[in-house]
């Protein structure tokens, strides 16, 4: 977004964050109406100055905190994201790794897969690979919807083996 944001509007995000400051707003609802209407900017763009001026999304914590708060009370599962990290990086150096709230976003153009500790024994690795039917260990997506196409459940660091890199290299292949 924020690469986006400087392409579109010809200014960074820290520019728009002094803009909106100076109107002394103090509600998400006014920030958006003041950037859509007095500076035309897109619906998307506007939530997104808005959320980083109150520093209330998951972009503006550290990317360490939201990882080690995904990871609190399931410190067990932290090698599997370790691992997978560490194997997925070997792909390419264009890759994104996102941290949110309550997962870790894998992108080169698009989003290829997705890193979540669901619960306090399992770690749910979203894929996006079109067009392969769910098989074995390759499942529907389940609560991923349409963000991502399949999930393979990581219980153990043994699990992110050849059959899992193999999945994600084909999502990252086909996301460039």
């Amino acid at each position: 977004m924020e690469k986006g944001l400087i392409d579109k509007t010809g200014k960074g995000l820290k520019e728009w964050i002094e803009i909106v400051e100076k109107e002394n707003f103090e509600k998400h609802g006014q920030i958006m109406k003041f950037l859509k209407t007095s500076h035309k900017m897109t619906h998307g763009f506007a939530n997104f100055v808005a959320l980083k001026t109150l520093k209330s999304d998951a972009g503006s914590f550290e990317e360490e905190d939201l990882i080690a708060t995904q990871y609190k009370g399931k410190e067990a599962l932290f090698a599997i994201y370790e691992k997978l990290i560490a194997e997925i990086k070997e792909f390419g150096s264009d890759i994104e790794i996102v941290p949110k709230k309550s997962s870790v976003s894998l992108i080169t153009k698009k989003q290829f897969a997705l890193i979540q500790p669901s619960t306090k024994t399992r770690v749910d690795l979203g894929i996006k690979i079109k067009d392969k039917e769910p098989k074995g260990r390759l499942e529907n997506s389940g609560p991923f919807g349409a963000m991502c196409t399949h999930r393979v459940q990581i219980t153990d660091v043994s699990q992110v083996d050849e059959e899992v890199m193999s999945y994600l290299k084909e999502a990252y292949e086909k996301s460039k």
